[in-house]
């Protein structure tokens, strides 16, 4: 291996002791929880490493912003593209639908340094990927790093021209102080934001770069002193990963101690290269993986992501079997991938066009292709397909779409949103409200209504009906209070058979919701309507159990007991209301999947889900086919109001 200049091997250590927290947690070592900080000390080293050579440069009137450049697209993108088309090849076989394009979405963000932006957006929206089964995601770190690299050398160089010759201390210490301040704030406020952007992770940069910028400034450390300092980085860095889990307010406060830690090694260890921390960080197994530490990062997750697509156990076989698999793949491709381009003399233009431009274009025809061939699901058998098509292409929502295309404030009354029998007078006798949760129920229902109610669908994602009196609070949307003004005014007109649903899991975690669904329900009566309750399927641990019965799963149950447990806020909100309105009549899909222990995700050769919470138009129609079959249709018991 080719040493550089002010090589340390102490730091090739910290390396190694960062990337292998981060296999330890994402492969769920038990006693890793804090894992994840191995990031956060990479981003100190790259601080440090990346200040230090531009000082030199700096100083030797060597840099040029071409050659910086390209050398970062040479050191960093050639893996990157073994890795992610290797990843490619590998899940063809098992991702589906929208888990396909959204790899391929991913790649090309992640190939122009973008994929923590992209993460951010992605996982912030409704529905929500499964983050576990994002082969990419990793990258998030990289893009955080790759972004630092377009601003610092530009902010490191204006600092050298127009401040030549003064104290930089201050301005520094304010910006440290500021950025660390942004970070605690940002993780409190808007935490998705501080976890994949680069604001939040600013100040830990900052504190690797105050190390090489003031290093001749700082005080000269003695051998004890020296041994002290290196001994407490090490400890936080260790303790913090021992202690903190995923829960904990992250970056923030939190993330000072791993970062300010490794700052604390690399200073000791500028002193006194030969102190007990220096000399266990520099053993050559360390110095080995450190080495190989931005392969290993690459490498380690795309497999278990998989592996949690497919809903494969973690055992310890398993994960000792994964890491043996990354280490071989690591050095083999650092070896002959990444040491066999970084060196190479090619201009920024040349890098350019050959490691972002050329695969750019491929990965974007790739994306479209996936999106323009629906999936490409020619890559499956026929019954795959159909199991497929069932799973992903039944959403009740999507199959009638005609029915939504009204102005969200307002909603169709027309027969695109009429079900079962033909309404007297052109007047449905029956209504089904609520969100997205009302809408996959709709097979379930039309199952029990057949041709004796006129059923009128007025539902909305993320839109459960609270009366006008509360909706303000509710709903931060106007939208939203728009929407349900209007429909409460549709609800004034006359009585009928009201059909309610939500997603009770997730709205009656608060208290007010427990309110506000209360004084709807009240309204509702004294409107003078039959309210009738569809209480909601269990939840599944991921999204990645509707695909049970295409990943050749055993067993596609789940815990009951756990499932119940999701239930208590929603339980406690029924009895209330059972108190309050003995005549309102309650239906639980759940005596059909449930018994005491398990609770199935297939019925009779069926998948019932399309995602954790929300059934597939089959699967809610086979329910409600086999709850009538085995309890007899509730609705005959209940004599529909009309005027």
């Amino acid at each position: 291996m080719k040493i550089a200049p002010g090589y340390r091997a102490d730091i090739e250590g910290l390396r190694a002791l960062a990337v292998v927290l981060v296999i330890l947690y994402h492969y769920e070592v038990p006693g890793i929880s804090g894992g994840f900080i191995g990031v956060d000390v990479f981003f100190v080293i790259s601080g440090y490493v990346i200040t230090q050579l531009l000082q030199r440069n700096f100083e030797n009137a060597a840099f040029s912003f071409r050659d910086f450049y390209a050398r970062r697209i040479r050191r960093l993108v050639p893996l990157f593209l073994l890795v992610s088309s290797v990843t490619f090849v590998m899940i063809s076989p098992f991702y589906l639908g929208d888990a396909y394009y959204l790899f391929a979405k991913s790649w090309l963000a992640s190939l122009v340094g973008l994929s923590n932006i992209y993460y951010f957006q992605e996982l912030s929206q409704y529905f929500a990927p499964e983050s576990r089964s994002l082969s990419l995601l990793h990258t998030w770190s990289l893009a955080v790093e790759e972004q630092f690299y377009l601003i610092w050398p530009l902010a490191l160089y204006l600092a050298y021209r127009l401040g030549k010759g003064r104290d930089g201390h201050w301005p520094f210490r304010i910006t440290l102080v500021a950025t660390f301040a942004l970070s605690v704030y940002l993780a409190d406020a808007y935490p998705a934001a501080a976890y994949y952007l680069l604001p939040a992770r600013l100040f830990e940069f900052m504190l690797g770069t105050g190390v090489a910028l003031f290093s001749r400034q700082l005080p000269v450390l003695g051998r004890l002193s020296a041994e002290l300092l290196a001994a407490l980085g090490l400890a936080m860095i260790c303790v913090t990963a021992i202690v903190l889990t995923k829960h904990d307010h992250f970056p923030g406060y939190n993330a000072l101690w791993p970062t300010l830690g490794t700052a604390l090694v690399i200073y000791a260890g500028l002193h006194q290269s030969r102190t007990l921390t220096a000399r266990v960080l520099s053993l050559p197994v360390m110095v080995f993986l450190g080495g190989i530490s931005y392969s290993l990062y690459l490498w380690h997750w795309p497999p278990v992501a998989l592996l949690h697509y497919q809903l494969i156990e973690l055992t310890w076989t398993n994960r000792l079997l994964l890491i043996a698999i990354v280490v071989v793949l690591s050095w083999l491709s650092f070896r002959f991938v990444e040491n066999r381009y970084r060196h190479r003399p090619w201009n920024l233009k040349k890098s350019f066009l050959i490691f972002i431009l050329a695969p750019a274009l491929v990965i974007w025809a790739i994306q479209s292709t996936i999106r323009i061939a629906d999936d490409l699901s020619f890559r499956f058998s026929e019954e795959r397909r159909e199991l497929y098509r069932i799973i992903s292409q039944n959403n009740a929502a999507d199959l009638y779409k005609r029915c939504f295309k009204a102005e969200p404030a307002q909603f169709n009354t027309s027969d695109a949103c009429l079900f079962g029998a033909k309404p007297q007078d052109g007047q449905p006798d029956s209504i089904l409200i609520g969100d997205s949760h009302a809408i996959a129920l709709l097979g379930f229902l039309e199952q029990l209504i057949g041709e004796e109610h006129a059923l009128l669908v007025v539902t909305r994602a993320s839109t459960p009906f609270v009366i006008p009196e509360h909706s303000a609070a509710a709903f931060v949307d106007p939208e939203k209070v728009e929407r349900n003004t209007a429909l409460a005014n549709y609800l004034q007109q006359r009585p009928m058979t009201v059909f309610v649903n939500a997603w009770w899991n997730s709205y009656l975690q608060s208290e007010l919701y427990q309110t506000y669904f209360i004084d709807t329900l009240a309204w509702l009566d004294a409107q003078g309507h039959t309210i009738v309750m569809l209480e909601d399927v269990p939840e599944l641990p991921s999204s990645s159990y509707a695909e049970c019965l295409l990943k050749n799963m055993d067993d596609c149950s789940i815990d009951a007991v756990e499932a119940r447990h999701k239930l208590s806020n929603f339980l406690r909100f029924k009895q209330t209301a059972q108190q309050r309105f003995p005549d309102i009549s309650w239906i639980n899909p759940r005596k059909v999947i449930c018994d005491e222990l398990r609770c199935q995700t297939v019925l009779n050769g069926i998948p019932l889900y399309r995602d954790e919470n929300h059934l597939n138009y089959v699967g809610s129609a086979e329910i409600g086919r086999e709850y009538v079959e085995r309890f007899g249709n509730p609705l005959r018991e209940i004599k529909p109001t009309r005027e």
